[in-house]
């Protein structure tokens, strides 16, 4: 079944729409967490390390939409919990998913779906519309994150906003602006009816 009429990149650049191209996709996107996962800085003042996955996740989300990108952020975590090694550092156990950093992790799914979802609905049309869309999603992964920590460390709320939130900030406004700032156009460029 030809897909001429999407407002996901994905769709508009395959040919055809079938399992095989989104198994492709979802694959591929899985493989994309994993090796941003290892672009990684650590901050002495927070367990949680700087890294490329929510750019990732929102990648996900923005050119797949929300079936694909929730099953390639499920894949990722999948990958992981079973030893692979795709987290943050070339971790690659379920406790990774228990640990400092699972509050983060645990949301990719729901965080790449929701752009994704968005997306579909015509949010990757415009750059300011797919910001927003982008920027509601970072912000399910920092808010999870964050509740996260300060129920595993017990911290006090206004310390915690300082480990899991603000640290964040900079580096996710620079991968909103990047996406919602390029996606437009590739789908200007390569959709059927843009």
């Amino acid at each position: 079944m030809n897909q001429v009429m999407s407002n996901v990149l994905a769709d508009n650049l395959s040919q055809e729409r079938n399992p095989a191209t989104d198994l492709l996709w979802t694959v591929g996107f899985a493989l994309v967490t994993a090796l941003m996962a290892q672009v990684e800085f650590r901050l002495p003042f927070t367990p949680v390390p700087l890294t490329g996955q929510t750019f990732a996740v929102l990648l996900s989300g923005a050119v797949l939409g929300g079936r694909r990108a929730f099953a390639s952020q499920t894949l990722y975590l999948a990958s992981g919990a079973a030893g692979l090694p795709v987290f943050a550092g070339g971790g690659a156990t379920i406790l990774y998913l228990l640990g400092p950093t699972g509050g983060y992790l645990w949301s990719f799914p729901l965080a790449a779906a929701l752009t994704g979802w968005l997306v579909e609905r015509g949010a990757s049309r415009k750059a300011w519309k797919l910001a927003l869309a982008l920027l509601l999603s970072d912000a399910l992964i920092l808010a999870s994150g964050t509740l996260w920590l300060r129920g595993y460390f017990g911290v006090a709320p206004h310390e915690v906003w300082h480990w899991g939130f603000y640290p964040f900030l900079i580096g996710d406004i620079l991968k909103i602006s990047f996406v919602g700032v390029t996606l437009p156009r590739l789908l200007r460029r390569y959709g059927h009816h843009a």
